[in-house]
């Protein structure tokens, strides 16, 4: 009994230590009279006995409507987990708006869900160019921003934005990762770069160039951005290959690089392809594309991909097609955004459960700080989601990975995209 009280009592200044250091300094005081008092139960708005209300925004119409699997597996999930008696006891109340892909149809959502739905925290909404337009609102409300479904390099700034988290590995590592693979493979190449124009594509492009270093001005050769507002970047693709580039890096949200990867195969240019993580979907990209026209392109995976039988007796992964087959029946297994969804999903429950009886906002952002070597199901091997009062990037690491036949294949070894700058 003695171990265990000393083990909590060290929980508790962990989390003290680390409001502390967020500069939230006026809730040190309400959190050592819960250490005092430690069977108190302490709630923030949206939580009691009985609920949690968690907000989402996601894009179920517009654009980036591909991503909508996600919020559809998150419900499903959060349903399964209110079926087996909830969280500590509590049902979660999963408040999910459309937002299009529309800033500022994102800032009215997260204003209905924190001012009128009186939400605990706002999980995984999504994209850059959406979350960006409400960060600084959910940091001045102190409302946790968490697990944004966007790999910006910007979410991991507790220092200066303490109530928004990412989870998935940032752009930039990702872009560096692939700047190493085309120095290996094609040190004198000439890269075509076709990127969304918004937050989410020049973090790519810059992590590629990093990546590059000293030689990224002699080997990126032409840039050509695209508004999500366009039909189609069949153009954009066209003045690509003009330029003579034999490497072409599609950053692209899935619509749009589905339509890419058609047209390089339709004007018969053969570049080394590669593809952002992002829209490596089998079943939202790749599939709608045609086969014959993405073989060979490279990418980049942290999580596993059903369609690969090396996966198939995973226990994991007998876990999500049995979750599939109950809970989301007649989905396309395909869709890489339902392994995303369900393994963020578990991520938060994990968050919840840390909690125990100190719904609040501030313990939120405290225990998603503090995650060790978490494993929430689906991730490559190797790879493990761990956070810190510091350290707000959950997954860190990635493995390339080439498309044949109607499957991707691994290659390589885990890579960490950090800057070593």
């Amino acid at each position: 009994m003695s171990g265990d009280r000393t083990r909590k009592e060290f929980e508790r200044r962990e989390v003290l230590e680390f409001v502390g250091a967020l500069g939230l300094l006026s809730l040190a005081a309400p959190i050592r009279a819960r250490a005092a008092s430690s069977s108190k139960k302490q709630y923030g708005p949206g939580a009691s006995d009985t609920e949690i209300k968690i907000g989402n925004i996601m894009p179920y119409s517009g654009p980036v409507s591909a991503y909508a699997a996600i919020g559809k597996i998150e419900d499903a999930y959060f349903k399964l987990i209110n079926d087996q008696g909830g969280v500590n006891g509590r049902k979660i109340s999963f408040i999910s708006y459309d937002d299009a892909y529309s800033p500022p149809k994102t800032f009215e959502q997260a204003r209905k869900l924190v001012e009128d739905d009186n939400v605990l925290l706002v999980f995984n909404s999504l994209g850059t160019p959406t979350n960006s337009a409400i960060h600084s609102y959910m940091n001045q409300k102190k409302v946790p921003q968490l697990f944004v479904a966007t790999g910006a390099t910007k979410w991991n700034d507790p220092k200066h934005f303490p109530w928004t988290m990412g989870w998935q590995p940032s752009y930039q590592a990702e872009g560096r990762i692939y700047a190493k693979y085309i120095l290996k493979e094609k040190p004198n190449g000439k890269i075509a770069i076709l990127y969304q124009d918004d937050d989410y594509g020049k973090d790519y492009v810059k992590g590629l160039k990093d990546g590059l270093g000293s030689k990224a001005g002699a080997m990126v050769v032409g840039e050509q951005a695209y508004q999500t507002t366009e039909p189609v970047v069949d153009s954009e693709v066209v003045r690509l290959q003009a330029t003579g580039a034999d490497v072409f890096f599609n950053v692209a949200t899935p619509k749009f690089a589905a339509q890419a990867i058609v047209k390089v195969s339709d004007i018969g240019w053969k570049p080394l392809h590669i593809l952002n993580n992002v829209s490596a979907s089998i079943g939202s990209v790749l599939k709608p594309a045609g086969f014959d026209h993405a073989q060979g392109i490279v990418s980049a995976a942290y999580m596993k991909d059903p369609t690969d039988a090396q996966w198939k007796s995973a226990p994991d992964m007998v876990a999500w097609n049995s979750f599939m087959d109950k809970h989301m029946p007649g989905s396309d297994k395909t869709d890489a955004n339902f392994v995303y969804g369900y393994s963020v999903a578990r991520t938060m429950i994990q968050v919840l459960q840390q909690c125990g009886d100190d719904l609040t906002r501030e313990n939120i952002m405290a225990q998603a700080a503090h995650l060790t070597n978490y494993e929430p199901g689906l991730l490559l091997p190797g790879i493990a989601i761990n956070t810190s009062p510091t350290d707000f990037a959950p997954i860190e690491q990635l493995q390339l990975m080439k498309f044949e036949g109607q499957s991707w294949q691994l290659f390589g070894d885990v890579m960490s995209g950090q800057s070593e700058g």
